[in-house]
């Protein structure tokens, strides 16, 4: 889509003052599909030059804001590390075509903070952190599961830069379920459940998106049994942060999150105690 209200874009490796109607552009897949009309200047960050996926030397996965989907599947193919599957999973969670894959961003999939968002769901499962620069060069560090904090809204100031997410070192070696649940086989998540099992303490983490206004991740010191994951669950998410649009009802999205929740956990600490809940009608309008 032509943006015809843009009257300039600048090389966002020429500081310039920002001002109203700026907006940074990293793939544009987002800012490209509809009518920006309050747009007036983009700051490209196109060839700031950021490695896309790096290993840090404390073990843990530096992602740039600007590494593509594509180029974080091919990353995700070739690692070695026991949640090496959860990328993958995550990344062919997009409806997205091969065009997308190759131009989408990991940092505009964070920033547009829509529920269906598949790297908001990795990142938050994998205990993410948000480094973000501010006009001033400031910076501060936001974990993923607080900076989505509603359907389209994040902890993000004016003129505030997401510079890269960082998955800790202790996340990487931890076994990982996934869960999802879509309207097509290859459709937007309406549900989407991760689980991370520490092998270092045994502790469990359930993380809840898609089928929310924003992603809820629930730390168990000890893994819980069926009853005492629903109740944390369903004392945490309230009725108004279940997601409510054509795709799916909230008591349908409740259900399926939390059907996907118990599969998880009995899959990762080898409970077999209890069947899965069979799927609720009348959960699509």
């Amino acid at each position: 889509m032509d943006l015809n209200t843009v009257l300039d874009v600048r090389d966002a490796r020429s500081p310039v003052p920002w001002r109203r109607g700026d907006a940074w552009l990293g793939g544009g897949t987002y800012l490209f599909s509809e009518p920006q009309p309050h747009l007036r200047r983009l700051v490209d960050l196109g060839r700031m030059g950021w490695e896309p996926v790096r290993e840090l030397p404390d073990g843990s996965l530096e992602i740039a804001a600007t590494c593509t989907i594509a180029r974080l599947s091919r990353f995700g193919k070739g690692w070695g590390a026991p949640a090496a599957p959860l990328v993958e999973q995550c990344c062919r969670a997009f409806l997205a075509s091969f065009r997308i894959w190759n131009m989408a961003t990991v940092g505009g999939n964070l920033c547009n903070a829509l529920p269906a968002g598949p790297m908001i769901s990795l990142t938050a499962a994998l205990d993410g952190v948000c480094l973000l620069r501010a006009q001033d060069g400031s910076l501060r560090r936001v974990p993923v599961a607080d900076f989505v904090v509603g359907a389209g809204r994040k902890d993000l100031g004016e003129g505030e830069l997401l510079r890269s997410v960082t998955l800790p070192a202790r996340a990487l070696v931890s076994r990982t379920a996934f869960r999802q649940a879509s309207l097509y086989g290859l459709g937007r998540s309406r549900a989407l459940v991760i689980g991370v099992l520490d092998p270092v303490d045994g502790s469990l983490a359930v993380t809840v998106s898609a089928a929310t206004v924003r992603p809820f991740r629930f730390w168990f010191p000890l893994p819980p049994d069926r009853r005492t994951l629903r109740a944390v669950i369903d004392a945490a998410v309230g009725a108004d942060d279940w997601f409510d649009d054509i795709h799916g009802l909230p008591a349908w999205r409740r259900h399926m999150a939390l059907r996907f929740a118990e599969e998880i956990r009995r899959e990762l600490t080898g409970d077999t105690v209890g069947t899965a809940d069979t799927p609720a009608p009348g959960g699509l309008r």
